[in-house]
């Protein structure tokens, strides 16, 4: 059965048919109006879902080809936790075989059953293991969503010579020569696989842009494939910022389009997969994944969840891409992370009630999945900007323990990680004992109308009500400064509160009007529910 987003969608792409670009184009912008009065009927009736996602591994897990084993142990436990779904490393066999994170994408269907790139298995273990993980996460009830590597291939099996055109890595409208000879890595022709699953094999008219020759090393260009074009679609930074690495994947060849929907259909339809993590798409053309994602609904008969990765801060920015894919796709809140960065970085001079501005989650939050840390964020990333792991409780409080967004946990921050690259050592500590208690009370208590006290730059806090199936709510308060306290209305009379992060140990009593006194630690989180 169509969903009434799935209908909207569709009138909006036959109505746009009828008219010129600039009018369509303020039409799409209704859209953005439209989602947040779903946010506002969704509070209206009472119709919350406290999901949480789990994402299941971090850069620098061991090349050990035991990593789905040990979620497959897992999975009970996090079920019981309190997450709902959990994002699975990049399954695909990627250019560097078993040590490949899996962004180095190579084949997308080696699950780990091919001998290819100097292993079977990928870093995380073999396509039995991957089947075995989705088979025991669904029976204990989470959600399983596969990460999606379509930007580009790495790691071609043969050379092949074609003409391209040189241009400037740093403003790919400018081109550096003409159109010439050149030889690079971009035939892969998967032997191992011998066709099993799907007989493409890819070519050089398969990319847009490669940045390998071996005819000339100097320079350091991108080389646009001949009567190619880079996609119009995508960020703007360098010019245009369609091609990203590797050999650069046209998406709009009819050829791979048709593969990568079989692709799709594969992961959905063999593996029981429930939703897709979206790599890279601010590289990739801006319609091509709300094609991809309706085309596989409309042969499967069911609404898909897929989150993407637009990797930027600006709303604005956000606001265009949601717009241009008509509200199909949730999108990471990467402003909410930065905002979090800098209020761990400055300390009690940091105003918290700025906490939420600029982030996509006070704006559309029905399409916010928030998070603190990622794999692109830890410590010794390129992209590294890590919140500080005095900041990580208050953060996780503020997407776990309010109404709106779609969390998401970062497995280093619950389970801790030490790690080296390049002679530098990290320990990312474990905050395991506090997300547990932060996820049971998202599970049983935090529900209901919610109530902001952000009334003050170092102390800020919040109470959610409660419904009549989850009664008692919750109130939140934090410092970043000294410790704090506020009046804050929870709802319920003559009641006694408890702070479940114990660190307060001194209960709060409610008044007549369900208004009590609570408290917190400086530069900490406390959480209180309802006591015997």
């Amino acid at each position: 059965m169509p969903t009434i987003f799935a209908t909207l969608r569709h009138q909006f792409r036959e109505v746009g048919k009828h008219l010129c670009p600039d009018v369509y184009s303020e039409l799409q912008q209704t859209v953005l109006e439209w989602l947040r009065q779903r946010t506002k009927e969704r509070d209206e009736l009472g119709v919350e879902v406290n999901g949480v996602i789990l994402q299941s591994f971090h850069w620098y897990l061991p090349a050990d080809q035991q990593h789905w084993k040990r979620l497959t142990e897992q999975a009970a436990n996090l079920a019981k936790a309190g997450f709902t779904a959990i994002w699975l490393a990049p399954a695909c066999k990627g250019a560097a075989g078993g040590y490949d994170v899996g962004y180095g994408l190579y084949d997308l269907y080696d699950l780990g059953e091919f001998d290819q790139k100097g292993s079977i298995p990928t870093k995380y273990g073999t396509k039995a293991e991957y089947v075995a993980l989705i088979k025991s996460a669904k029976a204990v009830g989470l959600h399983v969503y596969a990460d999606v590597v379509f930007n580009h291939r790495l790691g071609g099996d043969t050379e092949e010579e074609f003409e391209a055109t040189p241009v400037a890595q740093d403003n790919r409208h400018h081109e550096m020569g003409p159109l010439q000879k050149i030889k690079s890595y971009t035939g892969y022709t998967y032997a191992a696989r011998a066709g099993k699953y799907s007989p493409l094999q890819y070519h050089w008219y398969h990319f847009n842009a490669v940045d390998y020759n071996s005819y000339e090393h100097e320079g350091d260009p991108i080389y646009r494939v001949k009567d190619k074009s880079f996609a119009d679609k995508v960020e703007l930074e360098k010019g245009n910022f369609d091609y990203l690495m590797g050999c650069d994947v046209d998406v709009n060849h009819p050829e791979v389009k048709a593969d990568l929907l079989h692709w799709g259909e594969w992961m959905l339809d063999d593996f029981g997969i429930d939703g897709f993590r979206l790599d890279a798409i601010k590289h990739i053309q801006g319609d091509f994944f709300h094609e991809w994602l309706d085309a596989l609904e409309k042969k499967l008969g069911r609404t898909i969840f897929a989150v993407g990765e637009y990797w930027t801060t600006d709303l604005n920015t956000l606001n265009w891409y949601i717009a241009n894919t008509e509200g199909r796709l949730s999108l990471f809140d990467v402003a909410l992370h930065f905002n979090f960065m800098n209020a761990g970085k400055g300390g009690r001079g940091y105003d918290l009630r700025k906490i939420f501005d600029g982030s996509l989650v006070q704006r559309i939050p029905i399409l916010a999945v928030t998070f603190v840390d990622n794999h692109d964020t830890q410590p010794l990333q390129s992209l590294q900007s890590p919140v500080e792991p005095w900041f990580k409780p208050l953060a996780y409080a503020l997407i776990l323990l309010r109404r709106d967004g779609y969390p998401c946990v970062f497995y280093a921050d619950y389970y801790g990680a030490e790690y080296e690259d390049n002679g530098n050592k990290v320990t990312l500590p474990s905050h395991q004992w506090l997300l547990d208690k932060f996820l049971a009370v998202r599970s049983d208590y935090a529900y209901g109308p919610q109530n902001d006290y952000f009334d003050h730059p170092n102390v800020i806090g919040w109470t959610r009500l409660g419904t009549e199936a989850h009664q008692g709510g919750v109130a939140v308060l934090m410092s970043n400064g000294d410790d704090g306290d506020k009046w804050m209305n929870i709802g319920h009379p003559s009641a006694k509160y408890i702070d479940i992060t114990e660190q307060v140990q001194e209960p709060v009593l409610t008044n007549a009007d369900g208004c009590g006194q609570f408290r917190c630690a400086g530069g900490k989180v406390s959480v209180w529910v309802m006591g015997e």
